[in-house]
């Protein structure tokens, strides 16, 4: 399946966000999730299915002030 993940073209086979996340090393990140704009919370991704096309945002929290 084709994917938009933080704006870059990426194949893959996982069918659910947190399949995604684990194919692309953030399984154990703290961030924040997006699918077609839409916030994906971290206890939602394991059934948050992906469609080809789909754009995703992966977003680390920054500290600062």
């Amino acid at each position: 399946m084709k994917l938009q993940l933080n704006g870059a073209t990426v194949l893959s086979k996982a069918t659910t966000l947190a399949q995604l996340l684990d194919e692309n090393n953030y399984g154990a990140a703290t961030v924040a999730t997006a699918v077609n704009g839409t916030f994906v919370p971290a206890t939602l991704r394991a059934e948050h299915t992906l469609s080809d096309g789909d754009q995703i945002e992966v977003l680390a929290p920054m500290q600062g002030g």
